[in-house]
């Protein structure tokens, strides 16, 4: 794969990037629609794999929050065609990486030593390269090491990569007045904490350890001595990416240990440490030899307060959203609803949460809850298909929800799509004996 030996930093240069991006589209389009006129029967599909290669050119050479989005939304099963699913995957694990100069001088400044004076070896290709890093072999003492290097840029382009995206969401979303700024801070906080690898390896520890009685689970032990704000050196895990493994013939029972122990690493991370690993895409995740689930990269954490947490998990409970006076209640409490909002605005989103909540929240009242099932994704696809299509919304406000059903929204859809793939029955109140 070619390798970058520079990364656009400056905004002038990563819009000029997403422009070019823009009119590649624009000529898909112009493509596609001459082709329609021959052919009134022809689908979307063509047009669908020619624009998600296009975008998907586009981003991986900006690498940081652009690439980030791409990768956030390939795990957006059900709202996009599977061409742009398909392409934004490889955003998790698949990118051209830094070069070998590129690499020894971030290490230079930022450990004082260029990384053959570290590590008794260290590979100069990488083996996976992401969004906002990439990751190296190294070895010392006898140990096999990973080593995750920051981009150069990465941090400092964040606020302007959202300032040109933040256009394109709103009319996406539907955002309306200054209200739709506080998510875009949410969005750009949380990136601005996953380029700070020494936060990463405060919260690794934590979390890992925290974690590590859970069954069926392992975690990389992280190196501070070896790590800076730019660098993060870890033990080297063997295993399948979980998007590989779940492609081979395991078996069921295989499925539900490895989905059971996935369940229970966030449930105990919700309810016990109120933060969690926010980022739960396959290629965060391991199945070791043994079959056991190795989960790795904690850069983004998300931290949940009482004020959101109790409302929200009081709106999971089946006999709340039945209940007109208590339900109207949280999702005041919530921000789904505001005083602003007119009667009919009031009757259309009570209508619409109380559909979605229903669907969503209906793996946490049962005693055990099969994932593997198509019954539940044909009913979220059918929803968001239906929404999405509809005209109603479009004509009001979509600044809906409190910032922290960003990225607690996007866990547990990322969690019941990993839960999907492994075919997994889990049984719901496992986690809590681990308490």
């Amino acid at each position: 794969m070619k390798t970058l030996d520079r990364i656009p930093t400056g905004k002038i240069e990563r819009a000029g990037k997403l422009v070019k991006t823009g009119v590649k589209v624009g000529g898909n389009y112009v493509k596609y629609y001459g082709k329609k006129l021959v052919n009134p029967t022809l689908n979307k599909d063509e047009l669908n794999e020619d624009n998600a290669a296009d975008i998907y050119d586009g981003l991986k050479s900006l690498k940081g929050s652009a690439l980030k989005v791409a990768q956030m939304l390939s795990m957006e099963k059900n709202m996009l065609p599977s061409a742009y699913v398909e392409k934004f995957s490889l955003s998790q694990f698949s990118v051209p990486p830094l070069s070998a100069p590129l690499v020894r001088k971030t290490f230079k400044k930022y450990l004082g030593k260029y990384p053959e004076d570290i590590f008794d070896t260290f590979d100069k290709d990488s083996i996976n390269a992401a969004s906002i890093g990439q990751v190296h072999k190294a070895t010392k003492c006898n140990k096999e090491l990973a080593v995750k290097i920051q981009y150069p840029g990465v941090a400092e382009s964040i606020s302007s990569d959202l300032a040109i995206v933040k256009p394109i969401a709103i009319k996406m979303f539907n955002l309306q007045g200054k209200d739709s700024d506080k998510y875009f801070k949410e969005v750009e906080n949380k990136l601005v904490e996953e380029t700070n690898y020494l936060l990463e390896l405060q919260q690794s520890k934590e979390i890992t350890e925290a974690c590590k009685k859970i069954p069926n689970l392992e975690f990389p032990k992280y190196y501070k001595e070896l790590s800076s704000e730019k660098i993060i050196t870890m033990d080297w895990m063997v295993g399948k990416h979980l998007s590989e493994f779940v492609k081979t013939d395991f078996s069921a029972a295989t499925g539900n240990k490895l989905g059971q122990a996935l369940w229970d690493f966030y449930m105990y991370q919700m309810h016990g440490l109120r933060k969690m690993h926010a980022d739960p895409h396959p290629g965060n995740f391991l199945i070791s030899a043994n079959e056991k689930l190795i989960a790795i990269d904690f850069g983004c954490i998300k931290e949940i307060p009482d004020d959101f947490y109790i409302p929200y998990f009081e709106l999971a409970k089946k006999e709340n959203i039945e209940n007109d006076a208590i339900f109207l209640d949280k999702l005041y409490e919530l921000e789904i609803l505001s005083s602003t909002d007119s009667k009919e605005e009031i009757q259309f989103f009570k209508e619409l949460f109380k559909e979605m909540l229903s669907l969503f929240t209906s793996p946490f009242n049962e005693e055990t809850f099969n994932f593997g099932g198509d019954d539940f994704w044909d009913r979220i696809a059918n929803l968001s298909e239906r929404y999405s299509n509809d005209p109603q919304i479009r004509k009001m406000n979509g600044n809906r929800g409190s910032k922290h059903f960003l990225y607690i929204n996007r866990t547990f859809f990322g969690l019941y799509n990993l839960l999907h793939d492994l075919k997994a029955t889990v049984t719901v109140n496992n986690f809590k004996q681990y308490m």
